[in-house]
């Protein structure tokens, strides 16, 4: 494995482990720092938001992970439908929970 393999796999990892909190807590209702927030980093988003910010972590690291050749994404139609209905009972669940938390 080359040299900056290693550097692209720990970008990755930490892409993939920065998408956890902000995914849970946006699936679970709960609002969590952002980037987008105000001010960012310490203000807190909404529950969509973190589902998206999350969702869009996990992608880069995936993504990362691409770039090497013995890991394979298998971006195929069936995977894109995987992705794709985990981001819908994601945001759904996002608002559902939000919602319940508000009150």
């Amino acid at each position: 494995m080359m040299w900056y393999f290693y550097i692209i796999c720990f970008f990755a990892g930490a892409f993939l482990a920065n998408g956890v909190p902000h995914f849970v807590s946006g699936v679970s209702g709960r609002k969590f720092p952002t980037p987008f927030a105000h001010p960012p980093g310490k203000g807190l988003s909404s529950p969509t938001v973190n589902v998206f910010w999350g969702f869009t972590n996990f992608v880069f690291g995936s993504l990362l992970l691409t770039v090497i050749d013995t890991f394979s994404l298998g971006l195929t139609f069936e995977s894109l439908a995987l992705i794709l209905g985990a981001l819908a009972i994601s945001l759904f669940s996002s608002r559902v929970f939000g919602k319940l938390k508000e009150k």
